[in-house]
């Protein structure tokens, strides 16, 4: 598995995991017993209030629709791991309580580098609106009836397999256009498309 996730960090640019893991240091600084799983619930909700206030993603990396909820599914593949993580290892490490549950502690200081005054904003904006809600709570906000993951689970027959256990995940994934439309869509697909290409470049 450890090899596994180092293979994974090939798909990632150094940027890309810094901002990821300088988010989880911001969220830890700033939310008392972050767990995993409502760290994994913020990141999603994270680059869903980006493409809506912001009309450009957070973080440009893909959610998909699991049983759950929207999950950043390499990035929940590490954190579940029995070990600590390997593609957030420089900024956070994880401890388990003893009812099993895990808890998410920051290494270093948070770091500015990536992140723009819109994005700080963005942080602020999530964490006043969802900070102090628990994981069962968010997962509640994410599957409105009204949200992308539950339009997209039942266009793609996935309920019913979610609700009766037949099924954990799937591999669709979420669509911020359906939160937009007209000219916000047009500029979420440019700012997605050209982030994209500044990904392939630092490769």
């Amino acid at each position: 598995m450890h090899n596994e996730r180092k293979s994974i960090m090939k798909h990632y640019s150094i940027d890309t995991i810094s901002k990821i893991g300088n988010t989880a240091v911001y969220l830890s600084e700033r939310i008392s017993d972050l767990s995993k799983t409502k760290l994994l619930k913020l990141l999603y909700l994270i680059e869903e209030c980006s493409a809506i206030k912001n009309n450009k993603p957070f973080f440009g990396i893909s959610f998909e629709v699991w049983q759950a909820g929207p999950v950043a599914k390499d990035f929940y593949i590490d954190l579940s791991d029995e070990n600590q993580p390997v593609l957030l290892s420089e900024f956070i490490t994880k401890t388990d309580n003893e009812n099993g549950s895990t808890y998410i502690h920051a290494k270093l200081p948070f770091c500015d580098d990536e992140f723009s005054d819109k994005d700080i904003e963005v942080l602020e904006d999530v964490i006043r609106r969802y900070g102090d809600k628990t994981a069962k709570q968010l997962v509640e906000v994410t599957h409105n009836e009204n949200s992308a993951w539950y339009s997209i689970a039942k266009e793609n027959e996935l309920l019913d397999d979610f609700t009766k256990g037949r099924k954990n995940h799937s591999d669709k994934e979420i669509d911020f256009t359906y939160y937009l439309s007209g000219c916000s869509a047009e500029r979420y697909l440019e700012n997605k498309e050209t982030l994209e290409l500044f990904e392939s470049l630092k490769h």
